[in-house]
């Protein structure tokens, strides 16, 4: 049986689906795609920087959100619920407070910061540390989540049956579970390596903008919109490009 949309439904579903393309028109339309090339070319050391920053960043969360994941999948233990709601605390919480958060427990004066300060003498903020740090923080949630689904959708039963043949804990995680749960890990991998390139928030307020130093793509954007609005328009794009990428791998993965 066909399956037909109100017209009224139709109607602000196309209104949404506009307030959505509009923008990204709009920067097509705008892009000086004769320098193209020249503002890539000239904002080379903001892009290495961004790389280094997500993929470090994406490497950090999924070695931490996999195991956490793993936690609020198959764990029974009191808190549960408010472990879950810390780890959605990143996604709802604005970039600048989490930017604000990250320096009052890791900045130099900061009940963390300062110990690390003192005893090593390695300090995080206005650092590239200190940038991978602000995004492994907003992009651990994602990794986690997308973990925390794809662990149970695997079949318990496997585990049970590995069990009785012997198979220890860490075994049965390792052998049965991480691969079945691959394609969401890869998901979630991705999903967070996207979230951590286009962090803005909380990497000018842990990191600053320093040029070579902390000035990713996304700061590298905003400093141009002040005093080159085309740069800004064509580095813009590139992110576009990127998640659109992005979202169309990770579709992949998951429905794998």
């Amino acid at each position: 049986m066909k399956r037909f949309i109100p017209n009224r439904v139709g109607l602000l579903a196309t209104v949404g689906i506009g307030l959505l393309i509009v923008p990204f028109i709009g920067l097509l339309i705008r892009t000086p795609w004769a320098r193209f090339a020249g503002d890539l070319s000239e904002s080379g050391t903001a892009v290495r920087l961004s790389v280094v920053v997500s993929v470090t960043a994406a490497l950090v969360a999924l070695a931490l959100g996999v195991p956490l994941g793993w936690a609020l999948a198959r764990g029974r233990f009191r808190g549960k619920g408010l472990v879950r709601a810390i780890v959605l605390l990143p996604i709802v919480l604005p970039p600048v407070v989490a930017g604000t958060a990250l320096l009052a427990s890791l900045g130099r004066r900061g009940f963390i910061g300062s110990i690390i300060d003192d005893m090593f003498g390695v300090t995080f903020p206005f650092t590239t540390p200190g940038a991978i740090i602000a995004a492994s923080f907003v992009a651990l949630p994602f990794v986690t989540l997308v973990a925390e689904a794809g662990f149970r959708a695997v079949d318990e039963s496997y585990e049970e049956i590995a069990a009785t043949l012997g198979a220890g804990s860490w075994r049965r995680f390792r052998r049965i579970a991480l691969p079945k749960a691959a394609p969401a890990l890869a998901a979630g991998a991705v999903l967070g390596w996207a979230r951590a390139l286009g962090e803005f928030g909380a990497t000018v307020t842990f990191a600053g903008n320093l040029d070579g130093r902390t000035q990713t793509l996304p700061l590298a954007i905003f400093f141009e919109l002040q005093s080159d609005p085309e740069a800004a328009f064509s580095l813009s794009l590139i992110l576009v490009a990127v998640s659109v990428v992005v979202l169309v791998v990770a579709r992949r993965a998951w429905v794998r």
